[in-house]
């Protein structure tokens, strides 16, 4: 099966590729980010994260999408844009397959370490060894749409408890 996990921003926009084979091993098959200029408009972004995403479905064609979702502690305003960008990402996708799930930062720090207050450099470390990459992906919005993916790999057995309605 094939699982694309996406992290959701407006300027950088992470995804990861990973393939879940029938005897439960994982591959990665692509990671990277969908970049958008600070200097063009929100709607011209916004169009522009769809066609990257579009690029991403009709590529790798996964069966399965996994979207960390939004998590804000101080500023909400700051978040706005992101949220616009992640409900692009929502709409685009879900009309590509319908089978989208979300999942909590602490859901995924807690699936793929034990441990749901995992920090970055742990989960960077903990992507790059299930994958068996040689070095940890870079930026780190591409990592964290990997683990968001593997997330999904991990807890698929339960998907009606994480797909988005």
């Amino acid at each position: 099966m094939i699982i694309l996990g996406l992290d959701p921003g407006l300027a950088t926009m992470g995804y990861g590729v990973i393939e879940k084979q029938p005897d439960d091993n994982i591959i990665a098959v692509d990671y990277g980010v969908v970049l958008t200029p600070k200097d063009e408009s929100l709607p011209v972004r916004l169009a522009m994260l769809e066609e990257g995403i579009n690029r991403i479905l009709n590529k790798y064609k996964p069966e399965e999408i996994s979207v960390e979702e939004l998590f804000f502690s101080k500023n909400i305003t700051t978040g706005i844009p992101v949220a616009h960008a992640r409900g692009v990402m929502l709409l685009t996708c879900i009309k590509y397959c319908g089978k989208l799930y979300e999942y909590t930062p602490n859901q995924i720090k807690q699936a793929l370490t034990g441990y749901g207050k995992a920090d970055k450099i742990q989960m960077q470390h903990v992507i790059t060894s299930i994958l068996h990459l040689n070095k940890i992906p870079r930026p780190d919005d591409a990592a964290d749409a990997l683990a968001v993916a593997l997330c999904h790999a991990h807890t698929s057995r339960f998907g009606k408890l994480f797909g988005i309605r």
